[in-house]
């Protein structure tokens, strides 16, 4: 045995091996997830009454996927939207524009492509969205979307 290991090739020093960085977590792409979100019309206002121009909500709301949920994430974004068919539509026709709630100008994600996605985050990681919300957004608007999905936990209250 001894001999048997004496005859192995020498462990490369640490210092001398080359790094090698782990590859870098693939991003969500915005723009990708809103095409895929755009597809799901039946939950969607009409095109001339969404889409918020800086993408505020989007980003805020992707920055909460996680790292292991980054690749395929819009298969299950897909997925998720329709699990959630019947609700959703409830969602659009119950809150969203033209019904008595939107007129008060509250409820205004609701029919947004974005809105798909915050969903998505609030059912999936709801701590993680409010919690980044908080930081970078008024809470009024994941307040009330929250109150029109009516999530099983009410997680700001």
């Amino acid at each position: 045995m001894l001999i048997a290991h004496l005859r192995q090739p020498a462990s490369p020093d640490p210092e001398e091996a080359p790094l090698q960085e782990p590859a870098p977590a693939a991003a969500v792409d915005a723009k990708d997830v809103l095409v895929a979100a755009e597809r799901f019309t039946w939950a969607l206002a009409a095109p001339g009454e969404r889409h918020w121009p800086d993408g505020e909500f989007l980003d805020v709301a992707l920055s909460t996927v996680r790292t292991e949920e980054r690749e395929g994430y819009i298969e299950r974004l897909e997925v998720f939207v329709e699990q959630h068919r019947a609700r959703l539509e409830e969602l659009l026709r119950d809150w969203g524009q033209g019904s008595r709630p939107a007129s008060h100008r509250r409820y205004a994600l609701v029919g947004q492509p974005e809105t798909l996605v915050i969903l998505e985050r609030m059912e999936t990681n709801p701590f993680s969205l409010r919690s980044q919300w908080k930081t970078e957004l008024e809470t009024v608007f994941l307040d009330d979307l929250e109150f029109a999905w009516g999530p099983r936990i009410r997680h700001s209250r």
